[in-house]
């Protein structure tokens, strides 16, 4: 799968002295420096009419003319799996991913993906870096991710993305009781000793979320999350090294939480919810075509529902009894 770019402009004399491929990003910046350097290494584009070089100097006044292939970047299969598509435009896609759904194809997991799906939907999404995934949520983890549906598109999501201007909201259960919300800022990076987990360490990352009760229940609590950064496992750790594991967490959570005097029923939906109760609720950023702000809400899934409404039907008893 293959399409091209045919452009033809010509260099300011604003520009007189920059580097070529710079020159050309400011020219053309629907498309990536790296994306034009690779162009340019291929011969695709020309300055007055010859194969032009990636760190010569341009004088103004050149005409530079770019025929481009842009060929297919992600090599997995299509796959019939089904997804939710939230929204659909020409430029972005928005999926409410399920929980057990891999993003993408890794070790253990060469297909079967949220990418395959993609490909699946949209075969012209071959042509762009991971079929358009610009950010990834965890396999056991649900809710709203947004797909770029051409180069343009993911040029500008990455960049809202590494600039903090895409704002992405979670809602968690958590095993303690929070009074208030607050703000964690601590570094995250692999742990020092199981190295298929993340932790908080001296020396990792920056990660920052911030955190809001929603409601509370005997023993958990209902948390609107917001995230500054984006590191792996960084809601789940945080919320770890704050002693509020995520519930259902089979990596970070510690221990099934009773509260005390649980009833059977309440019993069976803790012990049975095998996965960090954790999902991406709402989505919100400014659209590559028009430049407005967008956004998108996606409710809780019926697990997670269904845990909420065991807990805060615990609690509401535990009210009319006292």
């Amino acid at each position: 799968m293959s399409s091209s770019v045919q452009l033809q402009l010509t260099i300011p004399d604003t520009l007189r002295g920059r580097r070529f491929d710079l020159a050309l990003a400011e020219l053309v910046p629907d498309y990536s420096r790296s994306r034009l350097q690779q162009w340019i290494k291929a011969g695709q584009v020309t300055l007055d009419d010859r194969v032009a070089q990636v760190r010569e100097k341009v004088s103004g006044g050149e005409v530079v003319r770019i025929d481009a292939q842009i060929v297919e970047q992600t090599h997995s299969a299509p796959e019939p799996i089904a997804i939710d598509v939230v929204h659909a435009d020409a430029d972005l896609l928005v999926v409410n991913k399920p929980a057990g759904l891999v993003v993408h194809p890794a070790a253990g997991n060469p297909a079967g993906t949220l990418l395959n799906a993609l490909l699946h939907y949209d075969s012209t999404l071959a042509a762009l870096p991971r079929a358009g995934i610009v950010h990834r949520l965890d396999k056991a983890t649900t809710g709203l991710m947004v797909v770029a549906r051409n180069l343009t598109a993911h040029k500008h999501l990455v960049e809202e993305l590494q600039a903090r201007n895409i704002k992405r909201e979670y809602l968690t259960v958590v095993n303690s009781v929070l009074t208030a919300g607050g703000r964690v800022d601590a570094p995250i990076g692999r742990h020092p000793v199981d190295r298929k987990r993340m932790a908080v360490v001296a020396g990792g990352k920056e990660a920052v979320t911030h955190y809001r009760v929603e409601e509370r229940y005997r023993a958990h609590t209902l948390v609107r999350v917001q995230l500054e950064t984006g590191r792996t496992h960084q809601i789940r750790v945080h919320m770890a090294h704050i002693n509020c594991p995520v519930t259902g967490d089979p990596v970070y959570g510690g221990r099934l939480r009773l509260p005390v005097g649980a009833g059977e029923a309440l019993r069976e939906v803790l012990a049975g919810f095998r996965r960090q109760a954790l999902h991406a609720t709402r989505l919100e950023l400014t659209h590559p075509a028009t430049g407005e702000t967008v956004s998108w809400e996606a409710g809780v899934p019926d697990d997670m529902a269904q845990l909420i409404e065991a807990l805060r039907t615990n609690a509401r008893e535990l009210s009319d009894d006292a």
